[in-house]
């Protein structure tokens, strides 16, 4: 499963017409794009174990994987 595929911690994004990095992405560069998920990766990581119910460690590994789609690394 592609990373637009998922979602994790609800469903609040996918039950939108269209998700919000599929916006970003076609607005921002690919630079400020990858910069995005490169940012996000960072913020989940370092708020994993600190927020109770939430799965910032999955959704680390969420922008991760979109990363390493963006760059062809899948």
């Amino acid at each position: 499963m592609n990373a637009d595929e998922r979602q994790v911690s609800g469903s609040h994004y996918k039950d939108m017409p269209i998700q919000p990095w599929a916006i970003m992405e076609a607005v921002m560069t690919n630079e400020e794009f990858i910069g995005f998920l490169k940012g996000n990766i960072i913020k989940y990581s370092l708020r994993a174990g600190r927020k109770d119910g939430s799965d910032d460690a999955g959704k680390a590994l969420h922008y991760m994987q979109k990363l390493k789609e963006m760059q062809g690394d899948c």
